[in-house]
């Protein structure tokens, strides 16, 4: 095995030396860690395990992508304690080339509602310290949980310090990513406005194996991320760019079959890639929709709507819109779901959701040019009611789960949501041609806003918070059951699940493009236990 210098470690597939005690790949600054230059991370808990992950570069050749290097063991420990004197848990695992020398280990025994620290060790290197928690017991009473709600977190659009604000934050028990957790384009094709922030490596649109593995190693060499990865576990789903822009069963609008080879081999690269670089309990053939248990007081079913889902209506007109054989989640997944929901114990129902299930009409009062702004965001809309890309266009599968909420009196169902780029708070209504006068809501949603990719005011080449106030009028005037919608903000949000209410609090980032970036409160919103409504708060949670 080679004797590692600074040098050495950085030199290849774009991670070279720029300073002294930092690195650079493609573009992101990368501490100097040896050979694990890509972080920790923990996610999927449970009351008894959680999953713990790595990469490890354990020869100068061995960089993401590559296929090179040895067969190495890597050692791990879990302990009660930072300094490691409590170790509970240990072991060892084997990686090499055949799994871009990633680890993954999903470590079980563990006692329900508890903080552990966690570390691994390659010869006589010792990885960055994780931390992570397991989930309460199944039957426990739970007060208060707090998660981060995260969605389209592009690197060429800017930098990530919304992961930095969450990741200072000391009141977290994880991370909800919703999708989008990396961008398929080369640079130059979706970036900041006309600016790419911190180019794609590689340099081309990811099409291959090898192409996902370095992309998913540039994302994970950003301090931010690989701050909040080692600071509280994570619970994952992808929406279409961790494979490409508006995928399906079927292929992707923007995938070229041929020139760009097959669909389902260019997906099954993109599948194999996250399940190898992400810390979740998922492996290549797998299913990634699963439910997680916190106590009395919640489940979280998150979902998988691009792996199953009939190909993207043509456009808002097309009657394929109202196709019951058509479908966004597969059979499977909407019995999984709606099963779930009428017979869950748990108070309150949360689904991790990665594209809007509330119905939208878009008013046609708006102008041409906001409606082509606003279509970059949705898909097509040329002025009509539905939004083909989210469950507006799968009306049927809409309509199914519904029906099951309503017709059983399921309370306390919340759908959180990414994908659209904007903050929103909405009642989930069973005909919206009818609301708000019969107030018939069957659960509510809480939308984040992108990470930084681009919003209303970055399509418009406006400033913030100008032409998107009317627009976000317009829009609410039309969909009455939309509580609140902000077009333009980039950043995060806080949510807080108690036995009384769950609230959302939205913060937006100074300036995406600044790597120091600070954040502000922009609103909070409520939703009291039995209620079925999404009202505003002035208090963000304290």
């Amino acid at each position: 095995m080679n004797t590692w210098t600074r040098r050495e470690l950085f030199r290849a597939g774009g991670v070279a030396a720029v300073a002294a005690g930092a690195g650079a790949f493609g573009g992101v600054a990368v501490a100097d860690t040896g050979p694990f230059a890509h972080g920790v991370a923990s996610g999927d808990p449970l009351p008894g395990g959680v999953v713990l992950w790595t990469r490890v570069t354990p020869v100068a050749d061995a960089v993401p992508g590559s296929g090179a290097g040895p067969e190495v063991r890597v050692r791990w420990e879990m302990a009660l304690d930072e300094g490691f004197r409590n170790v509970v848990a240990r072991g060892a695992v084997p990686t090499g080339p055949a799994r871009d020398h990633t680890v993954k280990v999903d470590v079980t025994g563990l006692a329900p509602g508890t903080w552990y620290w966690y570390r691994f060790h390659l010869g006589g290197a010792a990885s960055p310290a994780g931390r992570t928690r397991t989930a309460p017991a199944g039957d426990a009473p739970v007060d208060r949980l707090r998660f981060g709600v995260v969605s389209c977190s592009n690197l060429q659009a800017g930098h990530f310090s919304a992961y930095r604000h969450l990741a200072r934050r000391e009141d977290l028990d994880g991370v909800l990513h919703l999708g989008d957790y990396l961008y398929e384009y080369a640079p130059g094709e979706y970036q900041a406005r006309d600016v790419v922030v911190r180019p794609h490596d590689p340099p081309i649109e990811m099409t291959t194996l090898a192409h996902y593995r370095r992309r998913h190693a540039q994302y994970k060499a950003d301090p931010d991320l690989r701050a909040l990865h080692a600071r509280v576990p994570f619970v994952v789903t992808w929406d279409d760019h961790e494979s490409a822009n508006d995928a399906w069963s079927g292929g992707a609008q923007n995938h070229t079959e041929g020139a760009e080879g097959r669909w389902l081999d260019r997906r099954a690269a993109a599948q194999r890639a996250y399940a190898e670089w992400m810390p979740v309990r998922y492996e290549p053939g797998g299913r990634l929709y699963r439910r997680f248990t916190f106590g009395a007081l919640a489940e979280l079913s998150m979902l998988d709507l691009r792996t199953y889902r009939s190909r993207q209506a043509a456009h808002p007109l097309d009657p394929a819109i109202h196709d019951p054989d058509r479908t966004i989640t597969g059979d499977a997944q909407l019995r999984w779901l709606r099963d779930g929901l009428v017979t869950s114990g748990a108070q309150w129902k949360l689904v991790g959701n990665p594209v809007m299930i509330a119905p939208v009409r878009f008013p046609s009062t708006l102008s041409t040019e906001e409606l082509r702004a606003l279509s970059r965001l949705t898909g097509p809309l040329t002025g009509v009611p539905y939004n083909v890309d989210q469950w507006d266009g799968y009306t049927a599968d809409r309509r199914e789960l519904f029906a099951a909420l309503r017709d059983h009196g399921v309370r306390d169902t919340v759908f959180l949501t990414g994908d659209i780029h904007s903050g929103w708070a909405a009642d989930l209504p069973y005909d919206p041609l009818t609301y708000p006068l019969n107030r018939n809501s069957v659960g509510t949603e809480l939308v984040c806003t992108s990470v930084t990719s681009d919003n209303l005011d970055d399509i418009l080449r406006v400033p913030p918070r100008t032409v998107s106030l009317g627009v976000e009028a317009a829009v609410r005037v039309a969909n009455p059951h939309v509580r609140y919608l902000d077009f333009d903000s980039h950043g995060f949000s806080v949510l807080e699940v108690a036995p009384s209410r769950v609230q959302m609090d939205w913060f937006a980032l100074a300036d995406r493009t600044d790597p120091g970036s600070a954040a502000r409160h922009t609103a909070s919103f409520t939703v009291r236990a039995g209620t079925q409504r999404a009202v505003r708060t002035w208090e963000p949670l304290r």
